[in-house]
């Protein structure tokens, strides 16, 4: 499943991520005080990310559908196939423009490639 969400709707989601289950009036309180939000403009984003099946809003209770890993996922693999054709060696040398790598973080990025090779 396809998760395009724009920018403005994460920050959305990372408050729900971060209070769910949580009720919608508290929702609308969260997004005036951290995104400077209307009501209005907080309403619109919770029925768009429920039509977009992210998260379900029954009885005035925000519940969330799909967990923050599976979007950063999503996110992270269209931003690497748009932007370097998919090829993560290009994004990671992109990424790290000349950096330096710790010998524990060398190590760190080693067993994950392991953990993944075929």
């Amino acid at each position: 499943m396809e998760y395009h969400i724009a920018a403005s709707e994460y920050r959305f989601m990372q408050i729900v991520w971060e209070h769910a289950p949580v009720g919608s009036g508290e929702i609308v309180r969260l997004c005036g005080e951290k995104l400077g939000w209307k009501k209005s403009t907080t309403y619109t984003v919770l029925k768009k990310m429920c039509d977009k099946g992210l998260l379900n809003n029954e009885k005035a209770m925000v519940t969330v559908a799909v967990p923050r890993e599976k979007v950063d996922n999503y996110a992270a693999e269209d931003f690497v196939g748009r932007t370097f054709g998919g090829s993560l060696p290009g994004f990671l040398t992109a990424f790290m423009g000349g950096k330096k790598l710790t010998a524990q973080e060398a190590d760190q990025l080693k067993n994950l490639i392991d953990q993944y090779q075929e």
